[in-house]
């Protein structure tokens, strides 16, 4: 039976290369992007890839409401899913919260996969099985040692861009051995993984980080960063509930990103952010 992977951020960078890799491998693969244009270039990159049409939905996961409405859909056009990659992300600014009242990098890398992945929680226990567990793959990074984030309230405002951004690899990291602890005996193996640093349209906002991409031998191409997201996706040894991996290898995380207190006070207060869900 042919696999059903959900990508998120799968319009551009290590996303789409992820989607172009999977769907060549023989998934279907399903996309979601914010921008309808660049989904529209993804779609047909991900069906040349594969040589059938996936799936494709619209979604800023600034807007919490735009996010139930993607994951109602997607639940209700599939009725399993074998993996859903939560890769959606930006470095963006602090400056103006969103309409849900939320730092905007907070809840674009960790809020909004975090209510998509319990909108779609059914239908990855539906897919789930003894011999083949469903997988949640979540990209992290690095920059989660530098984060400053209060587990309690998760979205409050960020002093820079990239306090924030640290704050939501922190927590993307936390929320994957939280769910680790709460999902595994369900068949649902959770990961994360730091892809290194990628030369695509991340970070173009900031002056540093753009600087940073002319110098030698520094990133690395999307397909290169999307490598260890597929891999998780699909190999039996990537089956370690709540690892943290880079280069297809075990990584290590800062204690504040993988202390099991803290990253059970972050759902529940990660809960209350979404508006509450089982």
């Amino acid at each position: 039976m042919r696999r059903t992977v959900v990508v998120t951020g799968a319009s551009s960078g290590i996303g789409l290369a992820a989607a172009v890799a999977l769907a060549g491998a023989g998934d279907d693969v399903v996309l979601l992007g914010r921008d309808p244009r660049r989904l529209a270039d993804a779609v047909a990159r991900v069906r040349e890839a594969g040589g059938r049409t996936p799936a494709s939905y619209r979604a800023d996961f600034a807007v919490l409401d735009e996010v139930r409405s993607a994951g109602a859909a997607i639940a209700a056009g599939h009725e399993r899913i074998d993996v859903l990659a939560n890769n959606a992300g930006l470095l963006t600014s602090v400056r103006r919260p969103t309409a849900d009242g939320n730092d905007a990098t907070m809840q674009i890398n960790h809020l909004g996969g975090f209510l998509l992945t319990h909108l779609l929680l059914d239908r990855l226990r539906a897919a789930a099985t003894p011999e083949a567990p469903a997988r949640i793959v979540t990209t992290s990074s690095v920059a989660e040692a530098w984060g400053t984030l209060d587990v309690d309230r998760p979205g409050r405002r960020q002093l820079s861009r990239w306090l924030a951004y640290g704050a939501s690899k922190q927590a993307n990291i936390l929320m994957t051995v939280e769910a680790a602890r709460r999902w595994t005996g369900l068949g649902i193996v959770p990961t994360c993984f730091f892809p290194g640093l990628v030369r695509s349209g991340f970070g173009r906002q900031s002056p540093a980080f753009s600087l940073a991409r002319f110098a030698p031998g520094l990133f690395r191409s999307s397909e290169q960063g999307a490598d260890t997201l597929v891999w998780l996706a699909t190999d039996p040894e990537a089956l370690l509930p709540g690892g943290y991996f880079a280069g297809r290898a075990p990584f290590t995380a800062t204690g504040r990103s993988t202390d099991p207190a803290r990253a059970q006070r972050l759902w529940q207060s990660s809960l209350a952010a979404i508006g509450g869900h089982r």
